[in-house]
């Protein structure tokens, strides 16, 4: 069952000190948790500072309030005591008036560059998946000011936020929140003022100091190769987004690398060929040593890919490099 912005104003105002949420998935397998209201109201103070909301700013939210993100939105008006437009979730929402602030997820960040000048829009805050860097190059040379953010629902929110107007911005953090690593090279996130307090990730980093970190992925989605570390979503970042069809880097066994890079993507077999070598020709090295086309990639409820092996899809055609 969804829950819409005036049910979840009631559950904050339930005198209770926790809301219920479902997460997505980024720290393990997807849950409901318990969060505290407390961090979630600090968490929106921050970020509210950040971006210079006052009593008199506009958000705005075409996001489910089933998640963190919508959720979020809404305690940042509260907290600021301004108003709040809540949009249709969708690809191709509609802005009824300009906003200073609009939280929204990569797949609509084309409508914006579509149908939006920067005029109408303050700032962006864009999270739930890493965006292309296509993407934010093509917002940043539009003029379009705003922010990635890196989080998760177990932190309320995000914890750091990287500048779209920077090229190759890292992530810095937002104030009362430090960074640190693991023995695997995992984040660490340290947070002394939430109840929360810490919270060690499955994403692997480089520090550049205790506040800011470049992401390369998640170390369950890391292949070895040879010795070699393969990071997918580093790749997958590299494709510019207009890219015709749903696709992901994962691994699988190879006798003498230990793994293989490989590519599942959707499409018919007949196209197979030459949309895989197309994707080949735009990564290095040529690491890519095997193409599968499926008839379905699973996502997630957030509809990010489930990142299955081949062995576990319907494969209708493959394709050895």
């Amino acid at each position: 069952m969804t829950m819409d912005y005036l049910e979840f104003a009631k559950v904050w105002n339930d005198g209770h000190r926790f809301v219920e949420m479902k997460t997505s998935g980024s720290t393990g397998t997807p849950k409901t948790i318990r969060m505290s209201k407390a961090d979630m109201a600090r968490s929106a103070r921050a970020t509210n500072a950040h971006f210079g909301i006052t009593s008199s700013s506009v958000l705005g939210i075409p996001l489910s309030m089933d998640y963190v993100a919508g959720k979020m939105m809404a305690v940042r008006a509260w907290e600021a005591g301004c108003r709040l437009v809540v949009i249709e979730p969708s690809n191709g929402f509609v802005l009824p008036e300009r906003v200073d602030l609009l939280s929204i997820v990569p797949s609509q960040i084309e409508n914006v560059l579509n149908s939006y000048i920067p005029a109408d829009i303050g700032a962006l805050l864009i999270g739930g998946a890493a965006p292309r860097a296509d993407m934010i190059a093509r917002l940043r040379d539009r003029g379009f000011k705003g922010a990635v953010t890196y989080g998760m629902t177990e932190t309320a929110s995000h914890v750091a936020l990287a500048d779209i107007a920077a090229e190759d911005a890292p992530f810095e953090a937002l104030p009362g929140i430090v960074f640190s690593t693991d023995s695997r090279g995992c984040l660490v996130i340290d947070a002394p003022d939430f109840d929360y307090r810490s919270v060690t990730t499955n994403d692997i980093v480089t520090l550049i100091d205790n506040r800011r970190f470049r992401m390369h992925g998640r170390i369950d989605n890391a292949i070895n190769s040879g010795g070699i570390k393969i990071h997918p979503e580093m790749l997958e970042r590299a494709i510019p987004s207009d890219f015709a069809y749903p696709f992901y880097f994962t691994g699988e066994a190879d006798e003498k690398w230990g793994e293989r890079l490989v590519l599942v993507i959707e499409c018919r077999a007949d196209e197979a060929a030459e949309t895989g070598r197309e994707i080949n020709r735009l990564i290095p090295g040529h690491m890519l040593k095997r193409i599968y086309a499926v008839d379905r990639i699973p996502t997630t409820s957030t509809g990010k890919p489930r990142r299955l092996p081949p062995s576990q899809l319907n494969v209708i055609y493959s394709i050895v490099l």
